[in-house]
């Protein structure tokens, strides 16, 4: 593991914990990057390829992005490396010894993420008392289910699509993984008339460029089979997603899945990143010369953490929602106009507004 001072800046990490518990047969690594706004929220990752440097950069997303969205929460993200597709019962297992090990890292307040779900978040409550994204069942607003970052995804296009000359309705729309977040996007983008001419899962790519049904997508998705599965479009590897002729693309899957080489291929015109950092710095700005409007990741994908902190809060679903298209929406005209202001990229204007919002909170307190 890297040690925790390589990442180290002026706003974190507070704390990096690497947990190993050989007789549960449980890795991981916490990074609680910032408390300055109050305690951080941040997803559970399960992967088995999970680092502790892709621990500390989502967690460094998730202060910037609880900032941006003006939440009373700092940032943090948790790695378990392990196989997120092995049997429910191990699983459980594996979940609930990591919320043991956690139990007095009570400034971090664990969710769902890529790996782990509303299910997995009601064990670790079980547990120790402490998550958000539960099921219904046990009081939570499920975010996955009502697909929260989707919506935001949703509510951040409407507000970027005039500035990258697209209209919404008739837009293509490509999306890398078509899970949790991307299908719900999906759906949500085609009630506005966008069309979904293509869509990616660890399987391959599905491409039809007179529009796929979203609806029809999902039904194979929830039975746990490939898009390849679908009857319609033409099948193709994984990676032919990048180079799909559309008018809006989003990332919905791993990180820094756009780099250098491959930032060449996209065709798109706006790029909302629904996946925490799925393009390099280097792809971005390769993106930005050529013109491509690219949403940064903690600004359009913040729908799941702004619905998690409504429920943290005693918040209901409606509430949830309101807030989401509220925030995100008035949080994407501010990067914009920041940007078209300064002649800054988005991100950097994004991470000026976060990181303004994050030392005047440090400001109050003693110890930032």
């Amino acid at each position: 593991m890297q040690q925790p001072f390589e990442f180290a800046d002026a706003l974190g990490p507070r704390m990096m914990v690497a947990i190993h518990r050989p007789e549960a047969g449980l890795r991981a690594v916490v990074a609680i990057d910032n408390v300055a706004c109050g305690p951080a929220i941040g997803g559970v990752r399960m992967a088995a390829d999970a680092t502790a440097e892709e621990a500390f950069r989502l967690a460094r997303a998730m202060t910037l992005k609880n900032a941006a969205a003006g939440l009373a929460h700092g940032g943090g993200k948790a790695v378990i490396i392990a196989d997120p597709k092995q049997v429910p019962a191990r699983k459980a297992e594996l979940v609930r010894a990591f919320a043991d090990a956690i139990r007095t890292l009570t400034d971090y307040i664990p969710g769902p993420d890529m790996g782990t779900d509303e299910t997995c978040m009601a064990w670790i409550k079980d547990e120790i008392g402490r998550s958000v994204g539960l099921p219904r069942a046990v009081g939570g607003i499920p975010l996955d289910e009502i697909g929260a970052t989707g919506l935001g995804l949703r509510a951040a296009i409407e507000v970027a699509a005039p500035a990258a000359g697209i209209a919404l309705a008739g837009a293509r729309v490509a999306i890398q993984g078509f899970g949790a977040v991307g299908r719900h996007a999906a759906r949500f983008l085609a009630e506005r008339g966008a069309v979904l001419v293509a869509a990616s899962d660890s399987a391959g790519t599905l491409h039809d460029p007179s529009g796929l049904d979203p609806a029809a997508l999902a039904a194979p998705k929830a039975e746990g089979r490939a898009l390849h599965d679908h009857p319609r479009g033409a099948k193709r590897d994984r990676d032919a997603i990048i180079g799909v002729d559309c008018d809006i693309w989003i990332p919905a899957a791993r990180p820094d899945v756009i780099r250098a080489g491959n930032a060449g291929a996209i065709k798109a015109r706006l790029i909302a990143q629904g996946a925490n950092i799925p393009c390099t710095p280097e792809a971005e700005a390769a993106l930005a010369a050529r013109g491509v409007l690219v949403l940064p990741d903690f600004i359009a994908n913040a729908g799941g953490v702004i619905c998690a902190a409504v429920e943290y809060h005693g918040g209901s679903e409606a509430q949830a929602l309101a807030v989401i298209a509220e925030k995100i929406s008035a949080n994407t005209r501010a990067v914009l106009d920041e940007a078209a202001r300064s002649g800054a990229m988005p991100r950097q204007a994004a991470i000026a507004l976060a990181e303004r919002r994050v030392r005047a909170a440090m400001a109050t307190r003693r110890f930032g």
